[in-house]
Order: C-alpha cells, then sequence, then structure tokens
C-alpha cells in the first residue's frame, strides 16, 4: 500500500520528535546522577573536617588543663619555699615592732654601751642615728691583708675564711656648710685581733701598771681625746707604734662622685701636712699622686661602700664595694705604702682641734671607753 509524501513527511516528523524526548530525558537523567554524586564526596569532606577539629580542640583542652595544674602546683611549691625562708629569717632575726633607734650608745649602770641590733639576716649592726643610711654592720670582713705573725687562742680565731674581721669602735655623719647637708656617715674600725694592743697603748697612758681602767682614770682618758691638741698627739703614736689594723668604712647618704671624695680627702691630708715640713719631700708627693689616682672614676650612688684599710706597718688599702648588703662586689681601687698619708687621713676623724665629724669622733672616744673598762685581751674574746 503506498503512502502518499505528506504521510510519510510527518511519519518522520514524529519518530525525530520521539527520539529528541529520549535523548533529552537520557541528558537530565544523567545530570541528576552527576550532581547526586557530587553531593555525597561534599558532605563526607565536611564530615572529615568537623572530625579533625573536634580532635585538635580536644587535644588542645586537654593540654591546656594540664598546663594549668602543672603550673598551680609550681606556684605552690615557689611560695611554699618563700614561705619557710621568711620564717626560717624570723627565727634567726631579732623583731622588733619599735622603729630603728636613732641613738648609737644606750646608757646601761652608768656606762654607755653600743645600740647592737640583728638585721634579716641574723647579722650585728649598729644604728647610726641617719635616715638613709640607718645601720652600719658592727664587724667586717677584710680580704687580703697580712696577719701577725705568733698569735694563737681564740684571739687569732677571728681570721675568718672570707678575711680578717674588723670590730667597730664608733661611727657618725660628716656633714658640710653651715646648714648641716650631710655627706656621708664614717665608721671607725680595728681588726678584733689588735683590740688588745689598742687597748694595752690607751691604758698604759693612763696608768702603766694597770691593765683596765677605773672611772676616774676613764674620765682622765676621754678627756686627753677630747683635747685638741693632746687627742692629736695620743692617735699620732697610736697609729705610728702600736701597730694596729684598723679601717674606715664610708658610706655617701646622697649620689656623689669619687672626685668629690676624693677633694674632700686631699684637703684634710693637705691642712695637716701643710703645717710640717718634713712632709714637702720627693715621696710624700709620689704618694699623694698615687692617692689621687685611685679616684680617677665616676659616680659613687649612695649607700655604697667605700673602705680605707691601714695595715699594720700603716699602709694604705682603698676597695669599693658596689654591691648591695645579702652580696658583695668589691673592686681595688689601689694602694699607698707611705704610712704618714694614712695616718694624716686618720687624723682627720680622730684627733685634732676639727675633725671631719665631731659626732663620729665623739662615738668614737665612747667605744674606746667600752675597750679600756675590761682587761687587755678579754675584749677581742668577748667579740667572738
Amino acid at each position: 500500500m503506498l503512502r502518499s509524501p505528506t504521510l510519510r513527511h510527518a511519519l518522520r516528523a514524529q519518530r525525530f520528535q520521539c527520539a529528541s524526548i529520549r535523548a533529552s530525558q537520557r541528558t537530565i537523567f544523567s545530570q541528576r546522577q552527576s550532581s547526586r554524586l557530587s553531593e555525597d564526596f561534599d558532605v563526607n569532606h565536611l564530615n572529615s573536617k568537623r572530625r579533625d577539629y573536634e580532635q585538635n580542640r580536644t587535644a588542645f583542652l586537654a593540654a591546656g588543663a594540664i598546663a594549668g595544674i602543672v603550673s598551680f602546683v609550681y606556684t605552690a611549691w615557689k611560695l611554699k619555699q618563700a614561705i619557710d625562708l621568711r620564717n626560717e629569717k624570723e627565727k634567726r632575726a631579732v623583731k622588733c615592732d619599735a622603729p630603728v633607734p636613732t641613738d648609737v650608745f644606750k646608757t646601761e649602770a652608768g656606762e654607755k654601751r653600743k645600740v647592737v641590733l640583728h638585721d634579716d639576716n641574723g647579722r650585728e649592726v649598729v644604728p647610726t642615728g641617719n635616715k638613709t643610711v640607718k645601720l652600719f654592720p658592727r664587724t667586717i670582713d677584710v680580704d687580703n691583708l697580712p696577719t701577725t705573725q705568733g698569735e694563737a687562742g681564740p684571739i687569732a680565731a677571728a681570721i675568718s675564711k672570707q678575711g680578717t674581721e674588723f670590730t667597730l669602735v664608733g661611727l657618725g655623719t660628716r656633714s658640710v656648710t653651715f646648714i648641716g647637708i650631710e655627706v656621708y656617715v664614717v665608721g671607725f674600725y680595728v681588726a678584733t685581733q689588735d683590740i688588745a694592743k689598742l687597748q694595752d697603748y690607751l691604758v698604759k697612758k693612763i696608768n702603766p701598771l694597770a691593765t683596765a681602767l677605773i672611772p676616774s682614770e676613764k674620765e682622765a682618758l676621754r678627756n686627753t681625746l677630747k683635747d685638741a691638741t693632746e687627742s692629736e698627739e695620743t692617735w699620732n703614736a697610736v697609729l705610728k707604734d702600736a701597730g694596729c689594723r684598723t679601717a674606715f668604712r664610708i658610706t655617701p647618704v646622697r649620689d656623689t662622685d669619687f672626685p668629690h671624695l676624693r677633694d674632700g680627702l686631699v684637703r684634710a691630708i693637705q691642712a695637716r701636712s701643710g703645717r710640717d715640713q718634713a712632709y714637702n719631700d720627693e715621696d710624700f708627693g709620689t704618694a699623694m699622686k698615687t692617692f689621687k689616682h685611685m679616684f680617677q672614676r665616676g659616680l659613687v650612688p649612695r649607700e655604697k661602700v667605700l673602705l680605707l684599710v691601714r695595715d699594720k706597718s700603716g699602709g694604705l688599702t682603698i676597695t669599693y664595694d658596689a654591691g648591695d648588703r645579702n652580696e658583695s662586689k668589691n673592686s681595688l681601687l689601689g694602694t699607698v705604702a707611705d704610712e704618714r698619708l694614712s695616718r694624716l687621713l686618720w687624723l682627720n676623724y680622730l684627733g685634732g682641734k676639727k675633725v671631719a665629724s665631731e659626732e663620729a669622733r665623739q662615738n668614737i672616744i665612747n667605744g674606746v671607753m667600752e675597750f679600756v673598762e675590761r682587761p687587755i685581751g678579754t675584749v677581742a674574746t668577748q667579740v667572738l
């Protein structure tokens, strides 16, 4: 049966339309399947990242908790150590609620005695009466000093592992100008071994047969050490002949410098040497140059320590301690062998019409009275 061309054309168009529909259906179905696979992949990746985040978060929180516990335990341990150390210091030290006394000496049974306290480390200290430098050590150890040969017994035990022990005699504040500007606190020390030599010389000066002085003899010695002429003669002889090792400890009460300290000490030496032509020789001039050269340095903060030590032959050694109460940082400034220079410098504090500190001289005299009232050789044993 023959079909007309019109019919054949219609059938072809219908078959083409059906094929297009089937092709479009296949495309739609394939796109839906691809989209589902992509969505499944993205969800799994996000779950993996979330799981890693939670694990890392848990690890960091656990580490923080452990670190907090360790820090707490360590802090508690350090706090316990600090409390134990403070309690130990309180046991060793004599504590009092009253402020530091301003008097260097107190009167007991009609006699003047040094006021001796204990610092936080249990060391014996003496009040100075100064508002800035309130305390001075009762004893100090000085390194590298020659020792007297042939001495034994308890006095020789005064040589400690740190050096030679020196005992405080007296102290005072150096002031300048008519308004009394305070410059430094100065203390006079005697080697503990040599206290017996100082006792013997001063006692024999008043009573050649005595080993200790009675009150009337003590008053005679006190008047001698106060007199302008006799005090200079007495101390000059002690420094030349007694062979005592002595020291002056100087602590500024305000910031200063080495040249300023040097100028004051040099003027004191020149004021005394200028009265005697015996000091105009070349050796003394060289000694003065050496002494001045020691002080070519910078600043000296307040409460630091300048120590001037005179050995048994009169040689002078100067050291500077830039440390604090708990740790020393000593440095050697220099030495001068000519004993005349140190003797004149010592007399600036001990004897004559005018001294660097009248307060220091009076307290030194009071300290000497403590020595001479006891039998010769017993003071050093008591200090030990």
